[in-house]
């Protein structure tokens, strides 16, 4: 596949600066206070400006993303996501140490339902809810070039997705492996809806998340996207 050139944002700047969430901005302050050279600030989504598959976390950890200022970069999430990206062919080497690793991904492109880091790794509900502006632009810009495929990892990442689009949770209940044909297509036809648990450190040392459990997701995929080409 063709690797084009990497997506800053799909949402506006603003969000660059956003401190809608007075609770995350008041702790993302006290972040940079202590560790003057992180970003410490909104992530952008990372990957490939014309991909036909999206990748949805939660939101950035402490050292990872909040740190590099790349999603799932950096820290123990991403080691078994990138390393499965670049196994299928959907990026160009398998680890994301930094924004100056050269790393680049084709047809895929990444972001987090919650663009700041929260304490504890935890959004409120109402963060969630604020941020899912942003992520409904991203996910209809998405869909307006032609997005095919959209991967969520994790409940509240597959629930904000499911915001985005104004479809109703009930409907389409989260579950590892689970997949769904959406209701709203893209520009070049029908999206689905794939569920993974998160490749967070807890759920892949407690083996509620293997590698192989990870690529069974992933190869399905593989296979959606080939289909459709």
């Amino acid at each position: 596949m063709p690797v084009h050139s990497t997506i800053k944002a799909d949402y506006p700047i603003e969000s660059a600066d956003c401190r809608r969430c007075e609770r995350l901005a008041t702790f993302l302050d006290a972040v940079k206070t202590r560790y003057p050279d992180y970003h410490a600030r909104p992530v952008s989504a990372f990957g490939d400006s014309h991909a036909k598959f999206l990748i949805v976390g939660l939101a950035p950890g402490m050292h990872g993303a909040n740190r590099t200022g790349r999603p799932f970069t950096g820290d123990f999430a991403g080691i078994l996501l990138y390393q499965t990206l670049y196994k299928f062919g959907f990026a160009n080497h398998d680890e994301s140490i930094s924004q100056q690793d050269n790393l680049q991904l084709s047809n895929c492109s990444i972001t987090n339902a919650v663009k700041c880091l929260p304490p504890q790794n935890k959004p409120n509900p109402e963060e969630i809810r604020q941020c899912n502006h942003y992520l409904k632009m991203e996910v209809n810009a998405f869909m307006d070039r032609g997005g095919e495929v959209l991967l969520a990892l994790g409940a509240i990442a597959h629930r904000a997705v499911l915001r985005s689009l104004d479809l109703r949770l009930k409907d389409y209940p989260f579950a590892h492996g689970a997949e769904y044909l959406l209701p709203n297509h893209s520009a070049m036809g029908p999206v689905k809806l794939y569920d993974s648990y998160h490749c967070s450190r807890y759920n892949t040392q407690t083996k509620r998340l293997t590698a192989a459990m990870f690529e069974e997701v992933f190869t399905r995929i593989s296979a959606e996207l080939s289909a459709a080409d």
